[in-house]
């Protein structure tokens, strides 16, 4: 196992800057999952780590060493791609070996690794098999047992599972999440999936145009999200945004005209900007209250989603603009077509600025 420390790094393709400026340090034995959507850099910063691609500027570190200039099997890491990439001439056994023999292990070596790393993933059975034999999900613990085979001090992923159907998705995830419990290996998980980054990570890295947009636990980028950006990538269903002007400050936060809905106070320090100045509030589906329609706070449901256990009510605003979701337990009373009133919950209100930055809490609470 081994902590990876990044000091700057930048990777620029030709014309295209793609990884900007990039600080983050991973500790030993973290599970540590880059999130974001296409294109933001996260599997770029991933190769970068394996040594899949060169650095153009900055510094990195596994454990002490820098590693810059190390060749990938230099470097201590296994990987797991998105596609198996098994040979399909070789059985279970054959294929989890293949890296080792090519290391010149010795046979005993290679026998003894490869044994326990089919009995940690559950393979012992199969190894007689060829990958054609084999469900997808059996791939991917073949794919896997090949990168845990060689004993790298880090193990990374890139997207794994989107190759997988929902629920051997669902599988997968537990037996990832139960594989590093078992192992105490560092980990480093690649996904566009935000509840594989949820249910995964011990720390979330949310990725956006090539930089860091916050770095956090699941709970604390689900409760104090930094930016808009973070407030919307993170949650399903997606945070809820409507613009908003500040109406007063007050001692215990300030007042906000929110559009469609009125005035609300709220516990946020707005004390650098002016009255009327422009803001958003976010507030997630399950903090949205729905009651009778007034004539200055109504809106038209559109659309009841039943899903067993829960309800998304969508509903949308006089101005037509995005929709906005209420989520509810089952059974509901609301019905298409109605017009209602929305009252968000102020202690969970989330406050964002002109430059799409949130607005912190005034003393010791914090918006959930």
């Amino acid at each position: 196992m081994a902590s990876v420390t990044l000091e700057k790094i930048n990777k620029v393709f030709g014309h295209d800057h793609i990884i900007k400026d990039v600080d983050l340090n991973i500790g030993d034995g973290e599970f540590v999952v880059f999130v974001g959507p296409s294109g933001c850099g996260k599997s770029t910063l991933l190769r970068l780590i394996a040594g899949l691609e060169s650095i153009s500027d900055g510094d990195m570190r596994i454990g002490e060493t820098v590693v810059n200039e190390l060749p990938p099997r230099e470097r201590g890491v296994g990987m797991v791609f998105q596609s198996y990439a098994l040979y399909p001439h070789m059985t279970v056994y054959e294929n989890m070996a293949f890296g080792l023999k090519l290391a010149k292990t010795a046979k005993e070596t290679v026998d003894e690794r490869v044994m326990d790393t089919a009995r940690i993933l559950q393979l012992e059975e199969l190894l007689h098999r060829k990958p054609k034999a084999l469900s997808g999900g059996q791939r991917q613990r073949v794919a896997m047992g090949r990168a845990m085979a060689r004993e790298p001090r880090i193990l990374l992923f890139d997207e794994p599972l989107s190759n997988l159907d929902a629920s051997l998705r669902v599988q997968m995830r537990n037996e990832i999440a139960r594989l590093h419990d078992r192992l105490g290996s560092t980990m480093i998980y690649v996904t566009h999936d935000q509840v594989e980054a949820m249910t995964l990570a011990d720390k979330i890295v949310v990725l956006n145009a090539g930089r860091i947009e916050q770095v956090g636990s699941p709970q604390e980028l689900y409760q104090r999200p930094a930016t808009k950006f973070v407030a919307g990538f993170i949650g399903s269903p997606t945070m809820n945004f409507i613009p908003a002007r500040l109406a007063n400050h007050a001692d215990e936060g300030c007042q906000v005209d929110v559009e469609g809905i009125g005035g609300i106070t709220l516990p946020q320090d707005a004390g650098h900007h002016a009255q009327g100045d422009a803001l958003t509030i976010g507030v997630r589906p399950e903090h949205l209250t729905l009651t009778e329609a007034t004539a200055d706070n109504r809106f038209e449901i559109v659309n009841v989603e039943y899903l067993g256990n829960e309800v998304y009510v969508y509903l949308e605003p006089k101005s037509g603009e995005t929709l906005l979701i209420h989520r509810s337990e089952a059974p509901s009373q609301w019905k298409v077509g109605q017009q209602v009133a929305l009252a968000p919950d102020p202690e969970h209100v989330h406050l964002f600025d002109d430059k799409d930055r949130a607005l912190t809490v005034k003393g010791a609470r914090q918006a959930a």
